[in-house]
């Protein structure tokens, strides 16, 4: 009779853990949408701007930060080294919370979808609007 006791709170104990964790991870996928709303158009905004040759403007959406650690020539010269106008499709990847910041991964496929540059962007949270605190080439 004890064995099979302890096999029955095993098995709800178990159960329980699984709800929890279930749980949990309901808890913070439905807290990463809320909280990232607002990054997509930024992303789009930050596309646009440079299509339309207004790197100025896309080097705005950056935060104060960025802008301290990368002056507008280095920005310049890191667009440049991405050839941008390779790629006509982007992917968005899953975003990634991190110490109040979300990452996310962007693919840019080329038209013919033979090549992809996979770049990963880091949002901050700034007086209610996303700002870009980081973009940086990935690996493949």
């Amino acid at each position: 009779m004890d064995a099979a006791l302890v096999k029955e709170i095993g098995t709800k104990a178990l159960l329980a853990g699984a709800g929890a964790l279930a749980l949990f991870w309901t808890i913070n996928a439905v807290k990463l949408v809320i909280s990232a709303r607002g990054i997509n158009p930024l992303v789009k905004q930050f596309f646009n701007q440079i299509a339309a040759g207004r790197i100025d403007g896309a080097y705005r959406l950056t935060t104060k930060a960025y802008r301290q650690h990368v002056n507008r020539q280095d920005f310049l010269k890191f667009l440049g080294s991405l050839q941008l106008n390779r790629y006509r499709n982007l992917k968005s990847g899953r975003p990634r919370i991190e110490d109040k910041q979300i990452i996310l991964t962007l693919k840019l496929k080329s038209e013919d979808k033979k090549s992809e540059l996979p770049l990963d962007f880091t949002f901050l949270k700034i007086e209610d609007a996303w700002k870009i605190d980081r973009i940086e080439k990935t690996k493949k």
